[in-house]
């Protein structure tokens, strides 16, 4: 099972297992992690599992699309060239220690 490393707007570190094929966004709501609110539950509509990837990720998360790109557009948190909405990433065993920023505000 792939890890995911949330890292909280607090400081506080959240080290959760995901199931390969489950998208960030759903381990993080099925685990408990604070600040992923996930209003839309991935549906591509809200922009609330808003996170920053560590840059060494970026290229194994791959590029966002069109449509995720406009609605990090309209994000509480201002988008920065590392966003993505954690929806998108699908868990891979490739992906095992992926790095997660949660925004600070949904």
């Amino acid at each position: 099972m792939p890890t995911i490393i949330f890292h909280a707007p607090d400081g506080t570190i959240h080290k959760v297992e995901a199931r390969a094929g489950a998208s960030a966004m759903e381990t993080a709501v099925k685990l408990g992690v604070p600040g992923i609110v996930a209003e839309c539950g991935g549906a591509l509509s809200c922009a609330t599992c808003h996170v920053f990837v560590s840059p060494e990720w970026l290229e194994l998360t791959g590029t966002a699309s069109e449509f995720e790109t406009e609605m990090l557009d309209d994000a509480a948190t201002e988008r920065t060239p590392t966003s993505r909405l954690s929806c998108q990433i699908r868990m891979t065993d490739e992906l095992d220690g992926l790095e997660l920023t949660i925004v600070p505000e949904q």
